[in-house]
């Protein structure tokens, strides 16, 4: 992506793994756990999870949870980094790196190393897989053999 911010005249954004994001909560509005949940079609334990987890910081009142911009922007990134199947360490340094105030030129690159050995890993895991469907293929064509000479 660019290393790009784009403006307009209540909010500051800037790209990372998860498309832009929201840089301050400077318009105020707050979601509650109802319209997250909905906002991004998880349950309401998936975001009590993530708090507990320490990813989410909602906003407590009374017994209420309510979201802010930030909030919205880490369940971004938090949900493209399990999607791509990031741990929640992972996930914790994604945030932590990109709400760092390292240069952005050096966000990026480690973003970028951080997705290149997640690809290495799941090229891996691929052909580990294909490895595994051969050894299936051969199971299942020596047992349908097997059937030919006995019926």
């Amino acid at each position: 992506m660019p290393d790009e911010q784009y403006s307009n005249s209540r909010s500051k954004y800037k790209a990372d793994i998860a498309g832009l994001v929201r840089e301050d909560d400077s318009d105020g509005q707050l979601l509650a756990i109802s319209e997250m949940s909905e906002l991004f079609s998880v349950t309401l334990r998936t975001l009590r999870f993530y708090e507990e987890k320490g990813l989410l910081n909602p906003v407590r009142r009374g017994a209420r949870r309510f979201y802010r911009g930030r909030d919205v922007s880490r369940m971004r990134v938090i949900l493209q980094a399990k999607k791509i199947g990031l741990t929640l360490a992972e996930v914790r340094r994604i945030i932590k790196l990109v709400e760092g105030s390292s240069p952005r030129a050096d966000q990026l690159k480690e973003l970028q190393e951080i997705c290149g050995a997640q690809e290495q890993l799941l090229h891996e895991q691929e052909q580990a897989l294909q490895e595994l469907i051969a050894e299936v293929r051969g199971i299942s064509q020596a047992l349908t053999s097997i059937l030919a000479v006995e019926a």
